[in-house]
């Protein structure tokens, strides 16, 4: 008999021994699959939202300069700017006007920007998907359209009402879903911000690796401002998805320690059927190799089903269904949810790391009682 051969009739029984423990290893198989499921769709929707964010902020300033006042950020003159162009290296200095505004009608703040588009043209606005949402109570929905008008409550008391001239691409929800733009003149207007003051200062640079030169150059140069490098934003996303990621992980341990307390018993205890059928294996010549192997591939078989089957629900339930389960813990608290959806991104380390620590185990241990059993003589394994 050829080993090809040989393995085919090995996994044929191991295959209708399965088959004939259906309700056992069927229960198991659905509890692994699910465990799998939990740990690989909190993997994956971390990792494609933190490239998510690679990608969108790929764009963004390669550095800004915030003014700190008593810690917290401050308005900066933009008497700075000349001073911070003369640095060598710097290639641009814009001032940049953004602000958070808070929304009693739908509870929610927006983010307000004044945009070079709308210069010269007070009273209108742009506004993102989620800001044409507003709540007029709590079961009254208001929906805000183009050439509508808003009202914004300035700092002096007064309100001023802004036309929407236009709403922002879905494409872009995901970072534009609160977001309203607004002019120089009517940011400056609800917030009370003189005309030397900007909220912070962006930089271009000719080349990258004078990044870190040039911060600590601005830092010298004025000791009240704080100057943030995009790849430190970076690194902050990094961190805050990994924590987010983790606390669910924390979570689900219990779940996960169960299923292994589960599986373990499983893998490890035989049953007394079980172990007659080894004995009459050994009884009839099969080769204690051949009774580990049957068993191996019994292990392989029941663990790869189980990784490959939650491997995919965790697929299509991060980049298919919006990720029903876990986005709300991920994302962040907010009023103005954004409506997006991932761009499938898998880090083949990450699969592999889950492989080993889910199907590697369980496998090797369904091998070590076959081996004791096994060894011992068939006359006394089939009598017990």
């Amino acid at each position: 008999m050829s080993a090809i051969e040989k393995q085919r009739h090995i996994i044929d029984f191991m295959l209708a021994s399965l088959w004939r423990r259906k309700g056992k290893n069927l229960s198991l198989v659905v509890v692994y699959t699910f465990v799998i499921f939990l740990l690989a769709s909190v993997m994956f929707f971390a990792h494609a939202i933190k490239k998510e964010a690679a990608l969108i902020l790929r764009d963004a300033p390669e550095i800004m300069v915030q003014r700190l006042v008593a810690g917290r950020q401050g308005f900066i003159p933009e008497s700075y700017i000349d001073s911070i162009q003369r640095i060598k290296g710097v290639q641009s200095v814009t001032p940049r006007l953004w602000g958070y505004y808070y929304d009693g009608q739908s509870g929610a703040n927006y983010t307000l920007m004044a945009n070079e588009d709308l210069k010269g043209r007070p009273g209108e606005i742009i506004i993102g998907k989620g800001v044409t949402l507003r709540r007029a109570t709590t079961e009254d929905k208001i929906i805000t359209r183009k050439n509508d008008s808003i009202p914004f409550k300035t700092y002096d008391g007064s309100y001023l009402m802004l036309q929407v001239k236009g709403v922002l691409p879905a494409a872009s929800e995901l970072v534009t879903s609160d977001l309203v733009l607004v002019s120089e003149q009517d940011f400056r207007k609800i917030f009370s911000i003189s005309k030397d003051h900007a909220t912070d200062l962006v930089l271009q640079v000719r080349n990258d690796k004078e990044l870190s030169t040039i911060a600590a150059k601005i830092t010298q140069l004025y000791p009240d401002t704080r100057p943030i490098l995009r790849n430190e934003i970076l690194r902050t996303y990094d961190a805050i998805f990994d924590w987010r990621a983790g606390v669910i992980i924390v979570i689900l341990a219990g779940a996960f320690f169960a299923f292994i307390i589960l599986a373990w018993d499983k893998a490890t205890g035989l049953s007394a059927e079980e172990k007659r059928e080894i004995g009459i294996l050994k009884a009839i010549g099969w080769e204690t190799s051949d009774i580990l192997l049957m068993k191996f591939w019994e292990g392989a078989a029941v663990s790869l089903s189980a990784f490959l089957m939650g491997i995919l629900s965790a697929y299509l339930h991060i980049f298919f269904t919006a990720s029903a389960l876990f986005a709300p813990v991920l994302k962040g608290w907010s009023v103005l949810y954004p409506d997006f959806k991932l761009t499938p991104f898998i880090s083949a380390y990450e699969i592999a790391i889950l492989f080993f620590l889910t199907v590697i185990p369980y496998t090797v241990a369904t091998i070590v009682p076959s081996w004791r059993s096994a060894t011992i003589d068939p006359d006394s394994v089939m009598r017990t």
